[in-house]
């Protein structure tokens, strides 16, 4: 339909645009006949002398050119705007009422409307043979002259038209078979409703998307990709690696393999990848990437250790106790209680010193339960646990999540780098709290840190365990690091055998710090 109605317009404006050209080109016509009219010499003769027998050879020589030439009029002109020929003889010595056009000597053209109709004009100016202007000559082609040969060109073109209507048909029925075909049969309302249902939860689901063109471009991004990479709003339509900056991160999203729950550690986040190359027709189309934020859960799953921990510490204590009680027991039904007393005083100083410690030097139960769990592990893998004798840390302190996870990961650490080590295998722990910052120290007795292997320990993946010595796969350090990085504190760490960890944390609050009384 709106190929019909475009070619009807386009046919009427077209007509109309030939109508006008027909118009020009019968009063060019007209101009000729006015102009070698004009040169007759002997109209220039007659209308110079005036002579008396001049006005029947004027008006002779005037219809037969209109004859002659299809002109529906030849009117001469004097000076005096006196007709000196017309096709009606009753207006002949009569004045016209317009005034002489050529005066200035040039050929006028226009569409006049007199007695005879409506005509093509010209009008050129007629000079005696002195070379004086004597008077003009008029010359009319009528309308119905123009209307009709314009309606003998019209059908041909109509032709034309309707021969551009077939192919334009055509044309539009396989451009819109093809587009059905690309947006699967889709109407435009259903397009339309997709697209507002794709942004809808594009942007409303939890997890970062990312979709990348074949050259690397952004084509998709959501909200929470935006948030957790820190891109710019503009980022659609860059290059993606143009738009991170260079390290793990920008090496595990720019890739072209297909990547599946993979850990990137960031300042701000822990984020776990996918990436998934897709093709249609055996095409590549890009790359999509799922982001999702582990770093709530990293923590609370650091917390849950902890309390894990605690949980099994007592768990095997009261295994334990239920033993010594048996063995108390066994030793008073032989009536040996010199033994049995002797037996509680061994058990009182050992089992009670790190309780004791702990209590005396930490105040806050989350790490306690840490601590507790930790020295039931280390029992259990024949480690030596110690409290260092300046630790300090109160009821409340400063980021507990922080601290759980620095804790918790730097003693796994030193715990997995004492497997295989030679006995005594020792593990020592400081935490001290002031009024300015929090320390943290975890040292062990294991082979340490290789020279020039200290700046490469914390990037994430990077381990030196083998085998069934791997438990955190790099992670655990990685973690410490973008944990203290976040809270703007700094870790460091010895090298050489026996490595010492060394976290300072900056305190949000001013406090007086100090072990519970």
């Amino acid at each position: 339909m709106i190929l019909v109605v475009s070619l009807a317009v386009g046919f009427a404006l077209f007509a109309q645009t030939a109508r006008d050209h027909l118009d020009h080109d019968y009063q060019t016509r007209a101009a000729a006949i006015a102009e070698t009219f004009a040169l007759n010499p002997v109209i220039r003769q007659c209308m110079a002398g005036n002579d008396p027998g001049c006005a029947a050879q004027e008006q002779d020589l005037a219809n037969s050119t209109a004859v002659r030439t299809g002109a529906s009029y030849v009117v001469l002109i004097d000076m005096n705007r006196v007709r000196h020929s017309h096709p009606n003889p009753q207006l002949i010595g009569k004045k016209v009422g317009e005034p002489i056009l050529v005066s200035d000597g040039n050929v006028h053209l226009g569409i006049n409307n007199d007695t005879e109709g409506t005509n093509a004009s010209a009008r050129a100016p007629l000079y005696g043979p002195s070379g004086a202007l004597v008077g003009e000559v008029s010359v009319g082609i009528l309308e119905s002259s123009v209307s009709a040969e314009l309606l003998d060109q019209l059908p041909s073109y109509g032709i034309w038209f309707a021969v551009m209507l077939g192919i334009g048909a055509l044309a539009a029925w396989g451009l819109a078979s093809l587009m059905k075909r690309r947006t699967f049969g889709l109407e435009l309302d259903e397009i339309a409703r997709l697209l507002q249902e794709r942004e809808a939860t594009l942007h409303g689901i939890r997890e970062g998307v990312i979709a990348v063109d074949p050259v690397g471009r952004i084509s998709v991004v959501n909200d929470e990709a935006q948030r957790l990479l820190r891109l710019p709003s503009n980022a659609t339509g860059h290059r993606l690696r143009d738009v991170l900056a260079p390290g793990q991160l920008r090496d595990a999203l720019t890739g072209t393999t297909v990547v599946s729950d993979d850990v990137v550690i960031t300042d701000d986040h822990c984020l776990i990848i996918n990436r998934m190359p897709v093709s249609l027709g055996n095409r590549p189309h890009g790359t999509v990437i799922t982001l999702r934020d582990r770093t709530d859960i990293e923590g609370l799953t650091r917390e849950l250790d902890g309390e894990r921990s605690l949980t099994e510490s007592m768990r095997a204590q009261q295994h334990e106790f239920s033993n010594r009680m048996h063995a108390i027991a066994g030793l008073l039904e032989l009536d040996r209680p010199a033994e049995a007393l002797q037996y509680l005083n061994e058990i009182r100083g050992t089992a009670a010193d790190l309780d004791q410690t702990l209590r005396t030097h930490i105040g806050a139960p989350q790490i306690v339960g840490l601590m507790l769990g930790k020295a039931a592990e280390a029992n259990e893998r024949g480690i030596e646990f110690v409290i260092s004798d300046d630790t300090r840390l109160g009821d409340a302190p400063d980021r507990v999540q922080a601290l759980t996870t620095v804790l918790g990961n730097l003693i796994d650490n030193a715990f997995d780098a004492l497997v295989g080590a030679p006995s005594p295998r020792r593990v020592e722990v400081s935490v001290v709290e002031t009024a300015g910052e929090m320390t943290v120290r975890v040292t062990d007795n294991g082979p340490g840190v290789a020279r020039g292997a200290a700046p490469h320990i914390f990037q994430n993946g990077y381990t030196t365990k083998r085998g069934t010595l791997v438990r955190h796969s790099g992670l655990g350090l990685s973690l410490v690091q973008g944990t203290v990085s976040k809270l703007g504190g700094t870790v460091t760490v010895s090298e050489g055998p026996g490595a010492t960890f060394s976290v300072l944390l900056p305190r949000t609050t001013v406090l007086t710090p100090g072990p519970p009384q």
